[in-house]
């Protein structure tokens, strides 16, 4: 069993910038965002188990969000040079998405009821074997806010936490849900 205040501050050790309290309840799945999955800009979708169609239906995923009473927003933050600063760019994702591993491995250590959705789509893998076979790792694999409809910057809105932080900015997002 686990507490919302533990969860937080383990996320706060894991290297975020910050980490809120994300009321579960906030959460839409906005078939518009869906949508942009499959409009395919990112040249992910349909290759991975946790990006769509892989990771199920809008409809499969509200069922999975309902299955949780708690949740966690976590972000990184970095500054940038300018707006072509793309080394700055992905050393706030590599940044994050090492804050996130380390937060998710935590909770997973502690055998903790979750539901992991980061920035970006899964990569625990070199290659996914989606479609030919079955997730190697369906407990640690985990999709993206987006791939489960989610508009990040109203999440952050409704959850108290600014999602622009001025000019030459940028931040990472994701979110654990669980159950104590």
């Amino acid at each position: 069993m686990i507490e919302l205040t533990e969860v937080l501050e383990l996320a706060n050790k894991s290297g975020f910038t910050r980490a809120a309290e994300l009321d579960v309840a906030t959460i839409d799945l906005n078939p518009a965002v869906r949508q942009m999955c499959a409009d395919n800009k990112c040249q992910i979708y349909d290759t991975n188990w946790a990006c769509p169609p892989g990771c199920g239906t809008l409809d499969e995923c509200g069922v999975k969000v309902k299955n949780y009473q708690y949740g966690v927003i976590v972000q990184t933050t970095g500054e940038l040079e300018d707006s072509f600063d793309f080394e700055g760019m992905e050393e706030i994702k590599d940044k994050h998405n090492a804050s996130f591993d380390r937060l998710v491995n935590t909770l997973f250590d502690k055998k903790v009821d979750m539901l992991p959705l980061g920035d970006g789509c899964c990569s625990l893998c070199e290659e996914c074997t989606y479609p030919d076979e079955a997730c190697r790792f369906p407990e640690k694999a985990f999709s993206s806010m987006e791939a489960f409809g989610i508009l990040v910057s109203d999440l952050c809105k409704l959850n108290n936490l600014e999602y622009y932080y001025g000019p030459n900015t940028l931040t990472y997002v994701g979110c654990v849900l669980f159950n104590n």
